[in-house]
Order: C-alpha cells, then sequence, then structure tokens
C-alpha cells in the first residue's frame, strides 16, 4: 500500500513541521474525518477476510506512528517557542526600574521612612525584635506590675497553651530591654515595628505600629529629651516654630513622665499641625525609670537616660488628612492610589 511504503516520507514531513499550524494541517490530511487514513480504512470493505487482517495492521501500524510523531513534534515545536519567548523577554535586573510601572508605597512605610531619615540625622540607631515577646521583656523589665491593667487579657494577646506567657508585644519597648540588656551605655536607638493590643475602632487597630526612641548615657535630661521631640515634629511635620507643651503624666517605665501635646488649627475638616487654639495630644515621653535601668542590668547611679513613643498610624493620619485608621489595612487599590506615594517620592525622601 502506498501509505505503508511511503511511511519514512510522512515521518520526515511531520518532524518538519515548524509550527502547531502546520503540524495540524498535516494531521487533519491523514488521521481527520476525511483523512487517507479513515478513507483507506473505509476501502477495506471490498477485500477478503485475509487481505482485510493485514492491510488492516498495516493501516493501523502506520496510523499508530504518525500520531506518536505528531505528539512528539507538538511538544518539540512548544518548547522552542517557549525558549525563544524566555530568550526574548529576559530582565535584565541590573537595568534600572521603570518609574512609570511601579506600585505605590505604603503610607505607613513612607511615614517609618521618614522617621527613620530624620532620627538617623540625629544619629539614632534603627533596632529591631521579635513580635513574640516574653513576660519579662514585655512588661516585667519595664516596671509594669503584675496586677497593672495592662497585663489583662481584654487589652493584651497571649499566646494559648505557652506555659511561659509569652504575648504578642504591646508596644515596641521589649526591643529597648533587648538592647539595653545586651549593650552597654552609651546607647541611642529607636525601634519602629509592629504592636498589638485587643481594640479596634475609627482610631484603634489591633495590629498596629510604634516607633519608641532610647537614650542612655550619664548626662542626658529633659532638656535634651524636650529638644529633639520637636526637631523631630518640626522636621516631620514640615513646620517652622512649632506651638507645643508637656504635660505630666504617668508610665511605669519613665519617671518624671510628660505627654507631649502640639497645637492645631481645623480648616474644611483638615487638621493643620503647628499653630492654633486648639491642642492634640501626640505622644508620650519621660526619663528612663531608674528601676527599668537597674532591671536591664544598668547601673542607675551612673547612668541616666530617656524614651519617648508615638504612634505611627497616628503620625500618618495628621500629616496626610485620613480619617479612619482602619483604612490603612484595607486592600484598596484607589485608596493607595490616592495616598500612596511613588518610588521616586520616597527616594528622594530618603536622600536616595
Amino acid at each position: 500500500m502506498a501509505l505503508a511504503e511511503d511511511k519514512n516520507n510522512i515521518l520526515n514531513k511531520i518532524k518538519s513541521a515548524v509550527s502547531l499550524d502546520d503540524l495540524e494541517k498535516i494531521r487533519l490530511y491523514y488521521l481527520g474525518k476525511k483523512g487517507l487514513i479513515p478513507e483507506a480504512l473505509k476501502g477495506l470493505g471490498s477485500l477478503s477476510i485475509e487481505e482485510k487482517k493485514s492491510k488492516g495492521q498495516e493501516l493501523n501500524i502506520i496510523k499508530k506512528l504518525i500520531e506518536e510523531t505528531i505528539k512528539d513534534q507538538k511538544i518539540n515545536i512548544e518548547n522552542k517557542e517557549i525558549e525563544k519567548k524566555l530568550n526574548s523577554e529576559t530582565i535584565d535586573v541590573t537595568l534600572p526600574p521603570n518609574i512609570s510601572e511601579q506600585g505605590k508605597i505604603h503610607p505607613i512605610s513612607q511615614t517609618i521612612f521618614s522617621i527613620i531619615e530624620i532620627f538617623g540625622n540625629l544619629n539614632y540607631v534603627v533596632e529591631t525584635g521579635p513580635d513574640i515577646e516574653t513576660d519579662f521583656n514585655n512588661f516585667t523589665a519595664l516596671n509594669i506590675p503584675e496586677h497593672h491593667p495592662a497585663r489583662e487579657m481584654q487589652d493584651t494577646f497571649y499566646i494559648n497553651g505557652d506555659e511561659s506567657n509569652n504575648v504578642l508585644r504591646t508596644h515596641t519597648s521589649p526591643v529597648q530591654v533587648r538592647t539595653m540588656l545586651n549593650t552597654k551605655p552609651p546607647i541611642k536607638i529607636i525601634v519602629p515595628g509592629r504592636t498589638y493590643r485587643s481594640d479596634s475602632d475609627a482610631t484603634h487597630a489591633p495590629m498596629f505600629h510604634q516607633v519608641e526612641g532610647l537614650v542612655v548615657d550619664e548626662s542626658s535630661t529633659m532638656v535634651d529629651l524636650k529638644s529633639t521631640l520637636v526637631t523631630f515634629l518640626e522636621e516631620f511635620f514640615e513646620v517652622k516654630n512649632l506651638q507645643y507643651r508637656f504635660r505630666p503624666s504617668y508610665f511605669p517605665f519613665t519617671e518624671p513622665s510628660a505627654e507631649m501635646d502640639v497645637a492645631y488649627t481645623k480648616i474644611n475638616n483638615k487638621i493643620k499641625i503647628g499653630e492654633g487654639d486648639d491642642w492634640l495630644e501626640i505622644l508620650g515621653c519621660g526619663m528612663v525609670n531608674p528601676i527599668v535601668l537597674e532591671n536591664c542590668n544598668i547601673d542607675s547611679k551612673k547612668y541616666q537616660g530617656f524614651a519617648f513613643g508615638m504612634g505611627i498610624e497616628r503620625l500618618s493620619m495628621l500629616k496626610y488628612g485620613i480619617s479612619d485608621l482602619r483604612s490603612f489595612f484595607d486592600p484598596n487599590y484607589r485608596w493607595l492610589e490616592h495616598y500612596g506615594f511613588s518610588v521616586l517620592d520616597s527616594q528622594t525622601r530618603s536622600g536616595l
């Protein structure tokens, strides 16, 4: 039969196909409903039983060879197309990014970049620590009494089944403890990071961000603390001659303690920080309690220092005019397009 005798030519023809379209045309020509193989099989009806059996076997053999060869060639063509596409779309990671195709930097990230830059210029070092902390680092070392309300279940996330009473840190102060335990003074650090408390509404979230600062040396005073915070806030809010006040307060880990307020004006439902007749609490601060120094193996008769802490979401809301804290955690691309920052904004702000 011609098909059997022309087997090698048929197979070579299949192997020479360079595209899936060419391969499909060959398949239809030989194996399609009206192809040569099906037509030849239909013609077996007029043959004798012996001829029908012999010719039928030959046709089935050539049919199977054609099917297998087409299948193999299809894989070869697809692999070549993939390889060609990979070669043509190779990304050179050494090339500068196309800024126009970049996403947006979240306001929280942008705020952290700004905080790090400002305090970096004041010679502060950034420290970090784990989100899951020991009871000692999170409470005891910071002079927080055993029955203090902050330790209650309604305020703190305790790790279930953990006999050591570990918690999701309620502030970034445990990093201050870790630093004091492992570093000899002088110490000058800021600690930005995630914190966790059991609270949720328009101005509170169960997970939020804080930045705390710590200075421990032989001579720091409340005057140094005051000048540091005023410098930071004037730089962060981009205002001159910031109007502010310090009010006496209480924190277990600082003594004396204070809360800092800044003046503000509300215009068209937007808050302008820096001046005005109204006051807004912005952060807490104070001189490090000698008990905390002693708990961290630092001689409180030789060393002293100050600490401060503020909410990063709060700073972001005040600076960028965001009214609801919960929107920070809402995966809304339009919101991020509006409040987010381009890479160039961030690089410019960070001095890159």
